[in-house]
């Protein structure tokens, strides 16, 4: 009887464990690498930000405080303060409340033609200012397509071009993007969970936006009005498009230095300059803080959503 024998095979070579690639991080490069992009991007900030600003202030101070108050208090320049300040004034609330209805109605409703309100919210975005002036003229002037509306005999019956109400209407078209789009995502990332709650206890409308919606997008809100804010003031294309340049009574400060520069007067026009080089710090200043806190509460939103 024949017996079978087992023959015992080597077991086969096991394979040395791969080691896991561990992705390179920025920080792992070398330090002239790293000491490069710095220089590149401090010699960029300096060359292009800090030098223009030194030499805005440098100009407006050369001749003396003397000089400098007097750019500041010509009758001219004055005007131009003045309507910077009351179009803003007009310009920013408008586009708040605007704004604040806006990213209510898309964060929160579904209805028809939605996406399409979106998209027209960005078009001032897209448009070049000198093409809204110009759209403008071309609606309001005498040979416009609302002329008879608008002029009768040869004369404007509810003053717009050349006029102040013509800036305000400018400005408004070119700034209303600002609050909408940042109070937009916001509230769509916080949800409308609290908001129900609220109506289903029996708050009123009014009572569920005071006391919660509000709070929830000050951050944000105050935000997008710093922006809005900050193109009102700066704004020169669609402005220049509808004023007519008429001093004391159209030209904004932008404008008004650009007539000074044109005409030598070269310490007026530094002098203005400076005054919208501190409104701009100022603004960036604030547009920081209100940019943190507004990134900080969408974060908080988005890690209490389930």
């Amino acid at each position: 009887m024949a017996t079978s024998a087992t023959t015992l095979e080597p077991a086969p070579p096991q394979e040395a464990p791969r080691r896991r690639r561990i992705p390179r991080k920025a920080t792992t490069e070398p330090l002239w690498v790293r000491l490069l992009l710095i220089t590149i991007a401090v010699g960029f900030i300096a060359g292009f930000l800090l030098m223009p600003l030194f030499i805005i202030f440098k100009e407006s101070l050369l001749k003396g405080i003397r000089v400098y108050y007097d750019a500041l208090e010509n009758p001219h320049a004055v005007s131009a303060i003045k309507l910077t300040l009351l179009t803003a004034a007009i310009v920013v609330p408008l586009n708040t409340l605007f704004g604040v209805a806006a990213a209510w109605a898309i964060s929160r409703f579904s209805f028809p033609g939605k996406r399409a309100l979106v998209t027209l919210i960005d078009l001032p975005l897209w448009v070049s200012p000198i093409v809204a002036g110009l759209m403008f003229v071309i609606l309001f002037g005498r040979q416009g397509l609302l002329n008879s509306l608008f002029w009768s005999g040869g004369k404007q019956v509810f003053p717009i071009l050349f006029e102040p109400a013509g800036i305000v209407i400018a400005t408004l078209f070119v700034t209303f993007p600002f609050v909408a789009r940042i109070l937009i995502p916001l509230m769509q990332a916080q949800g409308s969970a609290e908001e129900e709650a609220a109506l289903t206890l029996g708050a009123r409308g009014w009572q569920t936006f005071v006391y919660i919606t509000l709070p929830k997008i000050k951050w944000g809100l105050f935000y997008g009005i710093i922006l809005c804010n900050a193109r009102a003031i700066g704004e020169f294309g669609a402005v220049s498009a509808v004023s007519g340049h008429i001093q004391g009574l159209t030209n904004t400060i932008p404008l008004h230095i650009e007539l000074m520069y044109n005409s030598s007067q070269m310490e007026a026009a530094f002098a203005l300059a400076s005054i919208l080089s501190m409104l701009a710090l100022l603004t960036l200043v604030l547009k920081s803080f209100f940019g943190w806190q507004a990134e900080r509460q969408a974060k908080e939103a988005l890690e209490s959503t389930p």
